[in-house]
């Protein structure tokens, strides 16, 4: 049986993509910064009739609790197959390059970006052990710097000094470490869930988080022949679903 972990999995797309991989025969390990909240969403699951899944507190901002989480997990098992790393924060609203708040560009980053990296280093050694490990970084379209130098691209005017550079820093950390796993049978790329109706945007936006936790799946199950170090997104890129980086 195929193990996920999956962080900030509580509520959401997170959520919603714990379910589907369940739905698909995996055992899940529900990755939530607060344990009783990671425990409500794993109690609600099993009240749809799932048995493999539980819950595993993780902060990603955290190292303590992220060498915490390490150590429970592997006492659970030998192997991990699947690393979604979703948690993650938008910030202030308001996001101007001349005044954002240093702080909150720090905290963005400590969770968008530092807490990925922290996470992926702690759990590499389960990953390794896999036959066909995927790591898949939850990332967004506002993370492109192509298309943010795009006047005719429609989310062009929406900038802001802190999420959206966080997200850049996340696709380019994706690539160096696609890189340093390239001949590996490591699967690692960065997925858009696309523009969701979530409590992130405060329900702003128009996709569904069923669809949206589909595509983190999608990345999560690719095959011996699918790609690595990419930026998919059907929302950026709806014909070949592979964004400018």
């Amino acid at each position: 049986m195929k193990t996920a972990l999956i962080t900030g999995a509580n509520k959401s797309i997170g959520y919603e993509a714990a379910r589907q991989l369940l739905q698909h025969g995996y055992y899940v390990y529900l990755g939530s910064r607060d344990w009783q909240r990671g425990q409500q969403a794993v109690s609600q699951l099993q009240s749809e009739g799932f048995s493999q899944v539980e819950p595993l507190q993780i902060d990603v901002t955290d190292s303590a609790s992220i060498t915490a989480a390490r150590q429970t997990l592997g006492q659970k098992t030998s192997v991990l197959d699947v690393l979604i790393n979703n948690a993650g924060i938008l910030g202030g609203m308001s996001q101007p390059a001349l005044t954002a708040s240093i702080g909150m560009i720090k905290e963005v980053f400590e969770t968008n970006l530092f807490g990925v990296i922290e996470v992926t280093q702690a759990f590499i050694d389960l990953l390794q052990q896999s036959p066909a490990p995927r790591i898949v970084n939850v990332t967004s379209g506002l993370g492109s710097l192509t298309l943010h130098n795009d006047p005719s691209w429609p989310y062009y005017p929406v900038k802001g000094a802190a999420y959206q550079p966080s997200k850049a820093a996340l696709n380019a950390y994706t690539i160096m470490l696609a890189y340093e796993l390239r001949d590996t049978p490591f699967k690692v790329n960065a997925v858009d869930p696309g523009y969701t109706a979530t409590d992130f945007n405060h329900h702003s936006g128009p996709g569904s988080v069923a669809d949206a936790a589909a595509r983190l799946v999608k990345a999560a199950m690719l095959g011996p022949d699918g790609l690595t170090s990419q930026f998919f997104s059907d929302d950026n890129a709806p014909e070949t679903g592979i964004s400018p980086w």
